[in-house]
C-alpha cells in the first residue's frame, strides 16, 4: 500500500446525480465521471480503485446524503471490495 493510498471511496451508483463536484474537488485525482448512465438517467462518479489518499474532500462536496462514503485504510488492510 503506497503513501497515497490511504483509503476507499465508495460511490453509490443509484444515489448519485452526476454533479461532477467531487470529481472536480479530489485532490488525488482517482474520481471521474462515468459515461454510462445509472438508473436515474445520470453519468455518476466512479472510483478508479487505487490512490485515495482518504481526505473526505468528495464526501464533504458532495450534495447528495449518502452517495459518497469515504473509509479510511490502517496499514496492512485490504481495499474495500
Amino acid at each position: 500500500m503506497g503513501d497515497s493510498d490511504r483509503g476507499d471511496v465508495i460511490i453509490s451508483e443509484h444515489l448519485c446525480k452526476g454533479c461532477g463536484l467531487c470529481v472536480d474537488a479530489c485532490p488525488a485525482g482517482v474520481l471521474a465521471q462515468s459515461d454510462a448512465l445509472n438508473r436515474q438517467g445520470y453519468c455518476a462518479a466512479v472510483y478508479s480503485g487505487t490512490g485515495c489518499t482518504g481526505c473526505s474532500i468528495c464526501f464533504y462536496v458532495c450534495p447528495e446524503p449518502g452517495a459518497i462514503t469515504v473509509r479510511t485504510r490502517k496499514k496492512g488492510d485490504k481495499p474495500a471490495a
